[in-house]
């Protein structure tokens, strides 16, 4: 990537956010990372970012409701961000029903780390 993208992973795992994170640091990206869907909007309030990565299982908000209000945020800058999905429960879902609520695209879990670089990439062009 020619520019450090900013990318905000909401995840509750620890174990997965810092995997994502080591991965993506070395594709030259940089990294913020929240727990929950509140945090996220928090973080959105304070800064911009390229790209969410989205847990939908997570405390708080869930990434469904999180990603409902990112694409409900006044500055449209914001409500335009990419976001993916990334959840152990794809099964549970369809795609229609997460660009539905506004997700780019899913990740299913266990992650591809591979196919994750890439689909960040497509998404930050």
């Amino acid at each position: 990537m020619a520019e450090s993208k900013k990318v905000l992973i909401a995840e509750d795992s620890s174990v997965i956010q810092n995997l994502t994170k080591k991965i993506l640091e070395q594709q030259g990206c940089v990294i913020s990372s929240v727990k929950n869907g509140e945090q996220v909007l928090e973080a959105l309030e304070k800064e911009h970012f390229d790209i969410i990565l989205l847990d939908i299982n997570m405390p708080v908000m869930d990434g469904m409701e999180c990603a409902k209000r990112v694409r409900a945020l006044p500055d449209p800058t914001k409500s335009k961000i990419p976001m993916v999905a990334i959840t152990g429960n794809a099964k549970n879902y369809t795609m229609e029903e997460f660009q539905a609520v506004g997700i780019n695209e899913y990740l299913p879990k266990p992650l591809n780390f591979d196919h994750l670089v890439d689909v960040v990439k497509g998404l930050t062009k």
